[in-house]
Protein backbone atom coordinates (compact mmCIF):
# COMPACT_ATOMS: atom_id res chain seq x y z
CA UNK A 1 0.00 0.00 0.00
CA UNK A 2 1.50 3.41 -0.87
CA UNK A 3 0.56 7.18 0.55
CA UNK A 4 0.71 8.38 -2.88
CA UNK A 5 -1.53 10.78 -4.37
CA UNK A 6 -4.41 8.69 -5.97
CA UNK A 7 -3.07 5.48 -4.08
CA UNK A 8 -4.87 2.98 -1.99
CA UNK A 9 -4.35 3.27 1.50
CA UNK A 10 -5.87 2.07 4.64
CA UNK A 11 -8.83 4.50 6.09
CA UNK A 12 -10.25 4.32 9.62
CA UNK A 13 -13.87 4.57 9.82
CA UNK A 14 -15.35 4.65 12.65
CA UNK A 15 -19.87 4.51 13.28
CA UNK A 16 -22.38 4.78 15.42
CA UNK A 17 -25.02 2.63 14.48
CA UNK A 18 -28.71 1.35 15.65
CA UNK A 19 -27.89 -1.85 17.32
CA UNK A 20 -30.22 -4.12 15.21
CA UNK A 21 -30.29 -6.69 12.56
CA UNK A 22 -29.17 -6.33 9.18
CA UNK A 23 -27.25 -3.34 10.00
CA UNK A 24 -23.48 -4.80 9.34
CA UNK A 25 -24.84 -5.79 6.31
CA UNK A 26 -25.89 -2.63 4.81
CA UNK A 27 -23.40 -1.16 5.51
CA UNK A 28 -20.96 -3.38 3.86
CA UNK A 29 -22.71 -3.72 1.34
CA UNK A 30 -22.58 0.14 0.55
CA UNK A 31 -18.35 -0.24 0.99
CA UNK A 32 -18.92 -3.43 -1.71
CA UNK A 33 -20.94 -1.16 -4.14
CA UNK A 34 -18.03 1.25 -4.25
CA UNK A 35 -15.25 -1.63 -5.11
CA UNK A 36 -13.20 -1.34 -1.39
CA UNK A 37 -12.19 -3.71 0.34
CA UNK A 38 -12.85 -4.10 3.97
CA UNK A 39 -9.37 -4.73 5.80
CA UNK A 40 -10.48 -4.88 9.54
CA UNK A 41 -13.70 -4.61 11.26
CA UNK A 42 -14.56 -4.53 15.05
CA UNK A 43 -18.28 -3.93 16.66
CA UNK A 44 -19.05 -3.46 19.49
CA UNK A 45 -21.36 -1.80 22.02
CA UNK A 46 -21.05 2.00 22.64
CA UNK A 47 -21.57 3.68 25.72
CA UNK A 48 -24.73 4.80 24.87
CA UNK A 49 -27.55 1.51 25.37
CA UNK A 50 -29.04 0.62 21.94
CA UNK A 51 -26.48 1.99 19.74
CA UNK A 52 -23.00 -0.09 18.64
CA UNK A 53 -19.68 1.35 17.78
CA UNK A 54 -17.73 -0.11 14.65
CA UNK A 55 -14.86 0.47 13.60
CA UNK A 56 -13.46 -0.72 10.15
CA UNK A 57 -10.50 -0.07 8.00
CA UNK A 58 -10.87 0.03 4.28
CA UNK A 59 -8.80 0.08 1.90
CA UNK A 60 -9.81 3.27 -0.25
CA UNK A 61 -7.96 6.39 -2.28
CA UNK A 62 -8.99 9.82 -2.53
CA UNK A 63 -12.65 8.88 -2.88
CA UNK A 64 -12.92 7.58 0.52
CA UNK A 65 -15.25 10.16 1.27
CA UNK A 66 -18.14 9.04 -1.04
CA UNK A 67 -18.14 5.65 1.25
CA UNK A 68 -18.36 7.82 4.37
CA UNK A 69 -21.26 10.08 3.01
CA UNK A 70 -23.18 7.47 1.52
CA UNK A 71 -23.23 5.25 4.76
CA UNK A 72 -23.96 8.78 6.32
CA UNK A 73 -27.31 8.18 4.24
CA UNK A 74 -28.55 4.96 6.10
CA UNK A 75 -31.25 5.06 8.56
CA UNK A 76 -29.28 3.53 10.93
CA UNK A 77 -26.08 4.85 11.10
CA UNK A 78 -26.44 7.59 13.79
CA UNK A 79 -22.85 9.44 13.17
CA UNK A 80 -19.59 8.26 10.77
CA UNK A 81 -16.45 9.90 10.49
CA UNK A 82 -13.29 8.94 8.98
CA UNK A 83 -10.55 9.52 11.55
CA UNK A 84 -7.47 8.54 8.98
CA UNK A 85 -5.79 12.21 9.24
CA UNK A 86 -6.56 12.63 13.24
CA UNK A 87 -4.84 12.20 15.90
CA UNK A 88 -5.96 8.32 17.31
CA UNK A 89 -4.34 5.73 19.62
CA UNK A 90 -5.38 2.18 17.70
CA UNK A 91 -4.84 -0.89 19.23
CA UNK A 92 -5.66 -4.49 17.77
CA UNK A 93 -5.89 -7.95 20.09
CA UNK A 94 -4.34 -11.34 18.62
CA UNK A 95 -4.83 -14.84 20.00
CA UNK A 96 -2.07 -17.12 18.76
CA UNK A 97 -1.52 -20.63 19.68
CA UNK A 98 1.84 -21.81 18.92
CA UNK A 99 3.79 -25.19 19.32
CA UNK A 100 5.61 -25.30 22.44
CA UNK A 101 6.90 -28.34 23.96
CA UNK A 102 8.77 -28.43 26.95
CA UNK A 103 11.80 -27.64 25.29
CA UNK A 104 10.64 -24.54 23.68
CA UNK A 105 8.06 -22.95 26.18
CA UNK A 106 10.75 -20.59 27.84
CA UNK A 107 11.39 -19.10 24.64
CA UNK A 108 8.15 -18.64 23.96
CA UNK A 109 6.95 -17.13 26.99
CA UNK A 110 10.39 -14.89 26.57
CA UNK A 111 9.09 -13.72 22.97
CA UNK A 112 5.96 -13.26 24.76
CA UNK A 113 7.31 -10.74 27.72
CA UNK A 114 9.51 -8.65 25.52
CA UNK A 115 6.07 -7.73 23.60
CA UNK A 116 4.20 -7.33 26.78
CA UNK A 117 1.50 -9.85 25.82
CA UNK A 118 0.49 -12.64 28.35
CA UNK A 119 0.32 -16.43 27.97
CA UNK A 120 -3.43 -17.58 28.63
CA UNK A 121 -3.80 -20.91 28.18
CA UNK A 122 -0.93 -23.75 28.55
CA UNK A 123 -0.76 -27.06 27.38
CA UNK A 124 1.63 -29.90 26.73
CA UNK A 125 1.87 -29.20 23.21
CA UNK A 126 0.94 -25.51 22.50
CA UNK A 127 0.71 -22.47 24.41
CA UNK A 128 -1.93 -19.22 23.25
CA UNK A 129 -0.44 -15.93 23.77
CA UNK A 130 -2.62 -12.93 24.43
CA UNK A 131 -1.47 -9.60 22.66
CA UNK A 132 -3.04 -5.89 22.56
CA UNK A 133 -1.27 -3.26 21.46
CA UNK A 134 -0.37 -1.43 17.55
CA UNK A 135 -0.78 -3.32 14.81
CA UNK A 136 3.09 -3.57 13.47
CA UNK A 137 4.06 -4.93 17.26
CA UNK A 138 1.45 -7.65 16.29
CA UNK A 139 2.81 -8.62 13.21
CA UNK A 140 6.16 -8.41 14.53
CA UNK A 141 5.10 -10.86 17.19
CA UNK A 142 3.45 -13.32 14.75
CA UNK A 143 6.70 -12.93 12.85
CA UNK A 144 8.83 -14.17 15.74
CA UNK A 145 6.59 -16.69 16.86
CA UNK A 146 6.72 -18.14 13.52
CA UNK A 147 9.93 -20.05 14.07
CA UNK A 148 7.67 -22.08 16.55
CA UNK A 149 5.10 -23.15 14.32
CA UNK A 150 1.56 -21.47 14.62
CA UNK A 151 -0.91 -23.41 15.01
CA UNK A 152 -3.59 -20.92 15.06
CA UNK A 153 -3.91 -17.26 14.82
CA UNK A 154 -7.27 -14.45 15.13
CA UNK A 155 -7.11 -10.80 15.49
CA UNK A 156 -9.53 -8.46 16.57
CA UNK A 157 -8.77 -5.68 13.81
CA UNK A 158 -8.11 -2.28 14.82
CA UNK A 159 -10.06 -0.24 17.09
CA UNK A 160 -9.75 3.73 17.19
CA UNK A 161 -10.04 6.28 19.64
CA UNK A 162 -9.51 10.13 19.17
CA UNK A 163 -6.58 11.41 21.48
CA UNK A 164 -7.73 13.91 24.21
CA UNK A 165 -11.12 14.37 25.25
CA UNK A 166 -12.73 14.73 22.61
CA UNK A 167 -15.43 12.29 21.28
CA UNK A 168 -15.80 10.95 17.63
CA UNK A 169 -19.14 10.84 18.14
CA UNK A 170 -20.58 14.01 20.23
CA UNK A 171 -23.39 13.91 22.16
CA UNK A 172 -26.84 15.27 20.95
CA UNK A 173 -28.59 17.37 24.01
CA UNK A 174 -31.45 15.57 23.18
CA UNK A 175 -32.11 12.23 25.22
CA UNK A 176 -32.90 9.90 22.35
CA UNK A 177 -33.35 6.51 23.53
CA UNK A 178 -32.40 3.51 21.01
CA UNK A 179 -33.87 -0.20 21.73
CA UNK A 180 -32.17 -2.98 21.31
CA UNK A 181 -33.83 -5.07 18.62
CA UNK A 182 -35.90 -7.94 20.86
CA UNK A 183 -33.05 -11.03 21.46
CA UNK A 184 -30.36 -9.10 20.28
CA UNK A 185 -27.57 -8.88 22.24
CA UNK A 186 -24.12 -8.66 20.07
CA UNK A 187 -23.41 -8.53 17.03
Amino acid sequence: MSNGAGKIRPHTIIALVEDRPGVLNRIASKIRQRSFNIESLAVGHSEKPGLSRMTFVVDADANAEQVVKQLDKLIDVVNIRDVSHEDIVAREMAMIKVKADRQHRSAIIDIAEVFKAEVVDVAPDAMIIEATGEEHMIDNLVELLTDYEIIELVRTGRVAMLRGSEVSHPHDDEDEHYERAPGVHTW
